[in-house]
């Protein structure tokens, strides 16, 4: 059936394969879990912040890999990346202000570096198709 009837999926969009994306989905949840505990002040500053951050690595990999270009994708990717390193800074300024503990702070980073590395790797591989 068509959109109207039964939802039923016709296949994965391919950025649903990609480990980096994945990886991503995983920091974006941990993130929504641990920064509801912040102080009601920063519901609009720190808290949406590290929302928004984590939210745009998933979407810039899932964007540019829905481009036409290995140049473009990693224009994407790029922009994913700085978001890791925005993300990571805000998760510092968390732990300096109390607002996250040594220890969630550190499997917040150890997310994060996962997701960076499946990043990097995918960055390398479409760097590496764009000199062939």
């Amino acid at each position: 059936m068509g959109w109207r009837g039964k939802k039923k999926r016709r296949g994965k969009w391919p950025h649903e394969e990609l480990l980096a994306w994945k990886k991503g989905r995983e920091l974006v949840a941990r993130v929504y879990r641990v920064t509801p505990s912040f102080p009601q002040n920063e519901k609009f500053g720190l808290q949406s912040q590290m929302r928004r951050s984590a939210v745009s690595v998933l979407s810039n990999i899932a964007e540019g890999a829905a481009r036409g270009s290995d140049r473009d994708f990693l224009r994407f990717l790029y922009i994913s990346r700085a978001s890791l390193s925005e993300l990571s800074t805000q998760i510092f300024i968390c732990q300096d202000l109390g607002f996250l503990d040594a220890g969630e702070a550190d499997e917040l980073h150890y997310e994060l570096d996962g997701v960076s590395y499946f990043l990097q790797r995918l960055i390398d591989s479409k760097r590496s198709n764009r000199r062939a």
